[in-house]
């Protein structure tokens, strides 16, 4: 990732506000550099860098720097560039979680603006309210303090990996606070700064940034070359690209991806699985979306091919329920599950016991909830692609078997910039570059979630398609001639 790619990052919806671009772009900047993320005697890129990176015009960026330059906060010199002035005062320097468009969105969720960039049901359905009524009724007598679960619900995310074809028992499953505190955990079992990751590009977003803060450096390799992983040299990266090394983990989504939702061909599953046995590394099937392939199957889970305990399976209700039921699991061999209930005692000494049971109660009724969300999706996905082909139709959107995201190719332009116009229009999308864990491909890549009602997606694509009509007008624009005197 480029400083340039960096800086758009932290950026993100500076556009969001009223007022005049200028000011808002230069609140942004101000924010980034009392928070101490553009260091002093950083450089920021040149007028028209920037503002061709924003898609706005040089005057927007020059009257923003200038604007700081007066409060001190940046030094302009001709012939060196604009930097981040000397501060006089040490400043703290904020968490990296703000530097991409998606996690910002959660963190700091805009005013006015249609967030098209989390992929997650949008409210709770019925059945919540239920599961948690009856689980109200079943809390346990005891303290509550149950770092790997309770007992109940570890034997019921057994009972259901069992029923999907993989026999389990309850002591290879740990209960975790969502799909992410799972990530983490494995993350900071296995990854030490400085390890090399394997990990499939594009991908989550989420489990890149936890690998970066775990200090992984990260070997990406495209989805097709993932699928032939298995017929790589058990210490070479993907193509080849540099010298061999032996990754401490690998991260991978293989049904109904995030966010391009495709589903790995059961042949690259037992090449991977196989590659993961004779490399002898553990390997992460992230498996949280796994239950939205719209045929209703489910294809079987790496762990499902293996006989050690290379294969780590993440679940959680996020998907199939709602993002606020932080419910999740990781299914591995028992050793390791051990291994992990202590490493989560010492900061979390149990997760919510009565959203545990409410996980229960919904499990035991698996089918049922999941066919009502499929078919939710199922439409809210032939809307959204009815929608793009009629008012979009120069765009790529090609329907997908499962998930809840559209893999978007544009025909031209970059989408970062495209990204910064539509935030304009009262949307926020994510650039395909959020989901490189280099930061520096998929520019001509949107991802866009039909999780939202058809009106609402309805309305979203009538702003892309008037963000795209600005967008390739400004484009198109010839650049005035420069004043001669």
């Amino acid at each position: 990732m480029t400083e340039d790619d960096r800086l758009v990052g932290w950026l993100g919806r500076w556009a969001s506000g009223r007022g005049p671009l200028y000011l808002l772009l230069a609140a942004r900047l101000r924010g980034l550099i009392d928070d101490g993320l553009l260091a002093p005697g950083s450089s920021l890129p040149p007028d028209r860098v920037l503002a061709r990176r924003l898609a706005v015009g040089r005057g927007t960026v020059v009257s923003a720097y200038e604007l700081l330059q007066q409060e001190g906060r940046l030094v302009r010199r001709q012939g060196s560039g604009t930097r981040v002035a000397e501060a006089e005062l040490p400043v703290s320097r904020s968490s990296g979680a703000g530097t991409n468009p998606l996690l910002l969105h959660v963190l700091d969720p805009p005013d006015g603006v249609t967030l098209l960039t989390c992929a997650a049901p949008v409210g709770p359905p019925p059945e919540l309210v239920e599961a948690y009524r009856e689980a109200a009724t079943r809390l346990p007598g005891d303290i509550g303090y149950h770092p790997a679960g309770l007992p109940e619900f570890r034997r019921a995310v057994a009972r259901h990996f069992t029923r999907l074809g993989v026999p389990t028992e309850p002591g290879q499953i740990l209960a975790t606070n969502g799909g992410q505190q799972a990530i983490s955990l494995l993350a900071s079992q296995f990854v030490t700064p400085g390890d090399t990751v394997r990990v499939e590009s594009p991908t989550y977003t989420g489990a890149s940034e936890i690998l970066l803060d775990a200090g992984a450096r990260i070997d990406a390799c495209g989805l097709d070359e993932l699928h032939e992983w298995g017929t790589l040299s058990p210490l070479g990266p993907p193509g080849g690209r540099s010298a061999p090394v032996r990754p401490a983990l690998a991260y991978t989504i293989p049904t109904a991806h995030n966010p391009t939702g495709r589903v790995m061909p059961p042949l690259a599953r037992r090449r991977l699985v196989a590659w993961a046995a004779e490399a002898d590394v553990p390997v992460i099937d992230d498996a949280v979306p796994a239950d939205l392939c719209f045929d209703g199957g489910h294809p079987l889970p790496l762990a499902g091919y293996a006989r050690g305990e290379q294969i780590l399976t993440v679940g959680s209700m996020s998907k199939l329920v709602w993002g606020g039921m932080r419910v999740g699991w990781i299914r591995a061999a028992a050793p390791v599950i051990s291994r992990l209930a202590r490493r989560r005692a010492i900061h979390d000494l149990g997760g919510d016991a009565v959203g545990q049971l409410a996980a229960v109660w919904l499990l035991d009724r698996y089918d049922e909830v999941r066919a009502a969300r499929i078919a939710v999706l199922k439409r809210r996905h032939d809307h959204l692609v009815s929608l793009l082909r009629a008012h979009l139709p120069e765009w790529s959107a090609e329907p997908v078997p499962g998930g809840q995201t559209l893999w978007v190719r544009l025909p031209r332009g970059d989408s970062g910039a495209f990204a910064q116009v539509t935030v304009r229009k009262g949307i926020a999308v994510p650039p395909g570059t959020a989901f490189d864990p280099a930061g520096t491909g998929y520019e001509a890549r949107l991802r866009l979630p039909f999780v939202h009602p058809e009106p609402v997606l309805a309305e979203g694509v009538a702003a892309l398609a008037s963000a795209w009509h600005d967008y390739n007008g400004a484009r198109r624009r010839p650049a005035l001639p420069a004043l001669v005197v």
